[in-house]
């Protein structure tokens, strides 16, 4: 049996904090992990647009033994050690515990394309795209990049992808699109709502034999129009954790206060990562 704290609900829900746990501060008794930053000057499937990808190995983890990989969306925003989510600080102390399997952490910034010289995001474009084509770049033109320097598992169960909002939706859709490539998803405040034509997983997830895929589903009860019929990207978070439910998925549904923010996402990250690797660690 499991013992919760008690911990009393915040009355107002207008502006909620959430206090980091440990495994999101550096340790002194944990040693930082390697970290090294590419470049991709252009890309196959998103042709003119450049990017910048860094790759997390945890210290004394040799490149040679086979390792599970987890892509981050949005990648500085993710890795960034004075950032909301932190998630090499997190990769850095799970790994110490052994919380995780031997893992290499992929962070990956959207493209971006140059506009009558303007630099301009793709991150939309990218995201919110109900099709095969981010999957398909992440595996046939970064997943390659890593494999050249770490032993990386052909396994799609040990293949994970995580990402907020708009990274959300790209981190669903990519496991749903390539379930040959992505066996684990983190999805915090997804925005299914702004997606083209709509939020698609609920009409697929009762219509479709259930694909391999374990799901972590964050929502905000003050997420935008939590309180309207239209473009509610709350109930549309709900509505796909419970078509999940009904479909038989191996899932957990985590619903906090507060609004349309990274940092309740950063704060849960340790405990997402620990249950959706807790089948193989």
């Amino acid at each position: 049996m499991t013992t919760i704290p008690f911990s009393a609900l915040p009355q107002d829900q207008t502006s909620v904090r959430y206090e980091y746990g440990p495994d999101s501060n550096p340790a002194p008794a944990v040693s930082p992990g390697f970290v090294e930053e590419l470049r991709i000057p252009d890309s196959i499937h998103y042709p003119g647009t450049s990017r910048r990808i860094w790759l997390h190995r945890p210290a004394g983890h040799p490149a040679s033994v086979e390792s599970a990989v987890m892509f981050f969306n949005d990648g500085w925003w993710y890795l960034d050690p004075d950032g909301d989510v932190r998630g090499g600080i997190v990769l850095d102390n799970l790994a110490a515990a052994g919380s995780v399997p031997p893992m290499i952490g992929v962070f990956v910034d959207p493209g971006m394309l140059h506009v009558d010289g303007a630099p301009v995001k793709n991150r939309n474009a990218e995201y919110d795209a109900f099709d095969d084509r981010y999957a398909s770049f992440l595996l046939e033109e970064v997943l390659p990049l890593v494999e050249a320097r770490y032993a990386i598992s052909p396994d799609p169960t040990m293949r994970g992808i995580c990402g907020g909002s708009s990274g959300g939706n790209a981190a669903l859709t990519a496991a749903w699109q390539r379930p040959d490539g992505f066996g684990r998803v983190i999805t915090f405040n997804g925005s299914f709502a702004q997606m083209p034509g709509g939020n698609p997983y609920p009409r697929l997830l009762a219509g479709t034999p259930r694909r391999d895929l374990r799901v972590f589903v964050h929502a905000a009860h003050r997420d935008l129009n939590w309180d309207r019929a239209e473009s509610n990207w709350f109930a549309e978070n709900l509505e796909t954790a419970a078509a999940l439910a009904r479909a038989g998925y191996d899932f957990r549904l985590l619903v906090g206060d507060g609004g349309h923010s990274p940092e309740h996402g950063g704060v849960l990250l340790p405990d997402a990562l620990r249950w959706l690797w807790s089948s193989t660690a």
